[in-house]
């Protein structure tokens, strides 16, 4: 942990972001790499309000605001009063990262019962739908600008078996982002994918308590590490900020080369 607080204004001045999931992992680190760029954060939790708190704490070392604000983003009537308290606190929301998800149920689809599929998939696309619908509608009512991050995975393009709640959910991500792209350019909302390969973080535990089990799994990738979620968090700054001006409808993927790597073979 650091003291050190940001002294000059930086990419994300004066800008608020709403960062779901941001109690831990990709989004907890973001939340941290855009409070040292100036923003001030939403920082949303479902179950865990101490790694929420813990999030808020780091923010505010580099001087700036937070709000912790809970939610179920499968439940659209949650979502918008999450917005709602973000209005209260804040009074607007420029950058929403869509980061909150659930990850792979670990069952093949013959196997897969109805309600472990919705619950997947109410959580990450549903969830996503709604945090979009709510903040487009902020954003057009502002009169226009504003960043949209979703975090998809390299798993929207490389299937697992085993994980077709996961991998489907993540693929239609991709595809309300790029269909979104077309739907707000006029509005200059801009609206990108951030799709992760292997990161420390709590959906790959283990690997994150076990150095043994940790270099067995990056094996595969050409990098020969898992990113940490501070990478993610300065790639997603970029997104945010205003050098990003001219992205939009992309897929930023960080992988340390996987995705290459899996192409390659007879």
């Amino acid at each position: 942990m650091t003291d050190v607080v940001a002294s000059q204004p930086g990419r994300l001045a004066g800008r608020i972001a709403m960062i779901t999931g941001s109690d831990s992992g990709i989004g907890q680190g973001t939340a941290v790499e855009m409070a040292k760029e100036g923003a001030d954060i939403v920082v949303h939790y479902f179950e865990d309000r101490a790694g929420a708190e813990a999030t808020k704490s780091r923010v505010e070392e580099f001087g700036r605001r937070a709000v912790v604000v809970q939610a179920d983003i499968s439940d659209e009537h949650a979502v918008e009063s999450m917005f709602d308290q973000a209005l209260d606190a804040f009074g607007t929301v420029d950058i929403l990262m869509n980061n909150a998800g659930m990850d792979a149920s670990g069952t093949n689809v013959a196997e897969l019962d109805t309600k472990t599929w919705d619950k997947a998939i109410r959580t990450n696309v549903y969830g996503t739908f709604f945090c979009c619908r709510r903040f487009i509608q902020l954003r057009i009512k502002a009169g226009g600008g504003g960043k949209i991050i979703n975090v998809t995975s390299v798993h929207q393009t490389i299937p697992r078996a085993g994980a077709a709640d996961y991998d489907v959910s993540k693929g239609a991500i991709a595809n309300l982002t790029t269909t979104l792209a077309l739907e707000l350019a006029e509005h200059k909302i801009n609206v990108n994918n951030l799709a992760p390969g292997m990161v420390l973080t709590p959906f790959n535990q283990e690997a994150v308590d076990d150095p043994k089990v940790r270099e067995e799994q990056v094996q595969s990738i050409p990098w020969k590490r898992a990113a940490e979620p501070s990478e993610m968090g300065r790639l997603a700054v970029f997104l945010a900020s205003d050098d990003a001006d001219y992205v939009t409808g992309a897929t930023y993927v960080m992988d340390g080369g996987l995705m290459q790597n899996q192409g390659q073979g007879a």
